[in-house]
């Protein structure tokens, strides 16, 4: 029961089963909502509690019957490539379907800005994860893009990261090699420029070519203003196969030296030969946390999604094609059958699809399990909203956890499962005011079914919507309801 009770509300919502987000058992109550603000969190065991409702109920604009189902704070998508989503599509009908109302996007060091020339005609991969054109690719820093967002604003909030890989097409000459001292200054300087005008970190993609090439030394260099501005190290490691702790190693020095938080991205062993090594790696984590601030993020699914290459494919048990610049018709078919059609080898088979994108199937679902039910995990889609046939954790991340994780499979309560989408990420990414329904909090809110919330996504289907999610908030506006995104520009850049 709130201590300074609301005498009327812009929203009410009665006869809800909360869950607050902060792992605490669910209770059955109330919730009430003035402005963008929670103004009330009330018990039904009170015992003042039927009057405080009953004197609500006649003095708010809005009252909602949640008819007995889940009442948790919004979901908070950890790992997103969004950037340019919320542009181009900011009813973002993927995420609201899911019930999440905060997204943090570039990850793995792939951001939409700040890119300062322009493109060749073709994209430089990974970055035509977000865009092969190259067209969306226009702003020229850091707060041009934030301006944008805040002038057309999406209809969920968003926190974004630098990508380091962004700052390397446009400023490192020979990608091969790492950036000269000249081209560490500038990079230097577009982080500053990014974390003035509202970025809440850094992130790497230092598994990908167009970052390989960079020393730890020149990713300590680049990040040495994050410190003072108290932005995060967001990475895609290395090395997530043979070369896991070590992998892991170089992310621990990096923020180390920076004197920063380190985010792990996606956290997973890759490899049928590293199968069953989730516990080493935890392990390995768990040891350095008692000298550094650590965490990472996980995706529900035993399979990666990222652009097209033999080194991957080799490594994988299966291979679906997302998309194909050169041969579009592919899109959705296993590479190897795409090969016998072909005639070609698997080598050959890329080549010919080039630029692509792919789904590979490189981890074993224990391992996958077992990274989830650690206490420390956040959720994390990774989806790539713009390629042909996505992966299916785009439009079923969230559920899935909630449906086939959390309810049928019992690997951890309910109570756990929202803790993971809700307070742990806001506590880690520094989004204060979210992530708990608490008085004085914002009011991002999802109402859900939870005998029947999963994911219907499939690898065959992965563009099908959720089931079970009845009705979601965003900074106290309903955004999606019914199944329909409603399309209100709700949604907020959020800063540290």
């Amino acid at each position: 029961m709130t201590d300074a009770l609301p005498s009327s509300a812009d929203l009410l919502i009665l006869n809800a089963s909360i869950i607050d987000g902060t792992g605490a058992p669910r209770f059955n109550g109330a919730l009430a909502v003035t402005l963008d603000k929670i103004s009330g969190v009330f018990d039904e065991k009170q015992p003042d509690f039927n009057l405080v409702v009953d004197q609500l109920s006649h003095y708010s604009k809005v009252v909602y019957d949640a008819q007995g189902q889940i009442l948790s704070p919004g979901f908070i998508d950890a790992h997103t490539h969004d950037d340019r989503l919320l542009l181009s599509h900011p009813q973002m009908t993927p995420k609201v379907s899911q019930g999440v109302t905060t997204v943090v996007a570039g990850n793995c060091g792939i951001s939409l800005a700040p890119m300062g020339k322009k493109l060749q005609e073709s994209v430089t991969p990974p970055l035509n994860l977000l865009d092969e054109s190259g067209e969306w690719f226009r702003f020229q820093n850091f707060a041009s893009y934030v301006q944008a967002l805040r002038e057309h604003p999406p209809s969920i909030n968003c926190a974004l990261l630098l990508g380091h890989t962004t700052l390397r097409v446009a400023h490192v000459h020979d990608l091969s090699f790492p950036a000269t001292p000249s081209e560490v200054s500038l990079m230097q300087e577009r982080v500053v420029e990014a974390l003035e005008a509202g970025a809440i970190g850094l992130s790497t993609g230092l598994f990908y070519e167009p970052a390989f090439g960079a020393s730890s030394q020149e990713v300590i260099e680049v990040a040495r203003p994050l410190a003072k501005y108290k932005g995060l190290y967001c990475t895609h490691m290395r090395d997530e196969g043979d070369g896991i702790l070590e992998g892991l190693d170089e992310s621990f020095l990096i923020a180390k030296e920076v004197n920063v938080p380190l985010i792990i991205s996606h956290l997973k062993v890759v490899g049928m030969n590293n199968y069953g090594k989730s516990s080493t790696a935890l392990s390995h984590i768990k040891a350095r946390q008692k000298h550094q601030e650590i965490c990472f993020d996980c995706y529900p699914y035993p399979a990666s999604s990222t652009i097209l290459s033999m080194d991957r494919a080799v490594t994988a048990s299966r291979v679906i094609v997302t998309w194909s610049k050169t041969m579009p018709q592919m899109a959705g078919q296993d590479l190897s059958q795409i090969a016998a059609k072909l005639r070609l080898s698997i080598q050959e088979t890329i080549d010919q699809l080039h630029p692509a994108g792919a789904i590979y199937f490189r981890m074993d679902e224990g391992d996958v399990q077992n990274i989830l039910s650690h206490p420390d995990v956040m959720i994390g889609s990774d989806g790539l909203p713009h390629d042909e046939f996505p992966h299916p954790r785009l439009w079923g991340t969230f559920t899935k956890v909630l449906g086939h994780y959390s309810r049928d499979l019992g690997l951890f309560p309910l109570e756990s499962a929202i803790r993971k989408m809700t307070s742990s990420t806001a506590k880690n990414f520094r989004l204060e005011g979210r992530g708990e329904l608490r008085v004085g909090h914002f009011a991002d809110l999802t109402l859900f079914d939870p005998v029947i919330v999963n994911a219907q996504s499939s690898y065959e289907s992965p563009l099908v919507p959720s089931c079970g999610i009845l009705a979601v908030w965003v900074n106290g506006v309903m955004v999606f309801e019914g199944g329909v995104a409603t399309h209100k520009p709700a949604g907020r850049v959020l800063t540290h």
